[in-house]
């Protein structure tokens, strides 16, 4: 009997071992045959075709076909829903949730949860099974950290464009707090760090922005509408208004293009022709997450400054 060809055998560019064997395939030469026609080894017994992209969908399928009462769940669901995170894209463990509460294997670069989910707490898109928003959202704030569920949080609530999708808000607030009443681990921390969260945040550097500046005790006002002489809108990241002082951060970082870095300066100089403005401070997405401290205390010693002093 002609054994069957074994991109044939595969489910969306993801081969397992089991069922090459169970085609007829001899497990001696298996392996050999595999690496030769180019196949790639993404987890013991999974195998990506020749060509295929080894993205995080093929490496989250690979783990779902070997075990499927695991459903994609936390950081890996957000990426999947285009919701943006501080974990990804850098390398970290693909998440899923156990549906059974059953799964103790460890297996590298793989975190499993073992948390009750019910199914109309599961989406399902091209075969992959994967958390709902609001219960993705909901994980992240029960198992924190508080600024990673946060930057997801907002993320969902606001229009953003990640990558190079444009999408509207995936929920509200309304919809996630009544999601945490159910009682599970975490959930009284969660809604209180959901008290936190601001819809009209623009970027995850916004977010650890005010974090960090509400950390240290500083309220600005997000978002704060102001008109210049002319009567041209400007909305700034945040606003001391008591103090006159603006504090913008420059999306070069996350908007990505020359382009929008000119027209972020534009704006920069239509801020400071606003009367309400008497300083302003400006931060790049590299300066929010590795020098925090100092924009805070920058941020800090211009409040103390007295009005006028230079």
């Amino acid at each position: 009997m002609k054994r069957r060809e074994l991109r044939e055998l595969a489910e969306g560019g993801v081969l397992l071992t089991s069922r090459a064997l169970e085609a007829g395939w001899p497990r001696r030469s298996l392996t050999r045959h595999l690496r030769g026609e180019g196949w790639v080894r993404l987890q013991t017994g999974a195998w990506a075709e020749p060509g295929a992209a080894r993205n995080l969908v093929t490496q989250l399928r690979a783990v779902q076909l070997l075990r499927p009462q695991l459903v994609v769940s936390h950081c890996s669901a957000a990426v999947l829903w285009r919701i943006e995170t501080l974990t990804h894209p850098s390398p970290a463990p693909l998440e899923f949730t156990d549906t059974e509460l059953i799964h103790r294997r460890r297996d590298k670069g793989v975190r499993v949860h073992r948390i009750p989910l019910t199914g109309d707490e599961v989406a399902e898109r091209n075969g992959l099974r994967f958390t709902t928003v609001n219960r993705t959202l909901a994980d992240l704030l029960r198992s924190g950290p508080r600024d990673e569920a946060l930057v997801a949080v907002e993320s969902a609530l606001s229009r953003r464009r990640v990558g190079r999708v444009r999408r509207a808000p995936l929920t509200s607030l309304t919809t996630l707090t009544a999601t945490l009443d159910t009682p599970l681990q975490g959930a009284a921390r969660a809604r209180g760090w959901l008290d936190l969260a601001d819809p009209r945040s623009g970027s995850p550097a916004e977010t650890i922005t005010r974090l960090r500046m509400y950390d240290a005790g500083l309220y600005p006002e997000s978002q704060a509408e102001l008109l210049t002489p002319d009567g041209r809108q400007v909305f700034l990241d945040f606003f001391f208004r008591r103090e006159g002082l603006a504090v913008e951060i420059e999306g070069y970082a996350y908007h990505g293009t020359r382009d929008s870095h000119r027209r972020d300066m534009a704006r920069f100089n239509r801020i400071l022709q606003c009367p309400e403005v008497r300083s302003l401070l400006r931060y790049s997405a590299e300066d929010v997450f590795h020098r925090p401290a100092q924009i805070v205390q920058e941020i800090g010693g211009a409040l103390r400054r007295p009005v006028g002093a230079a």
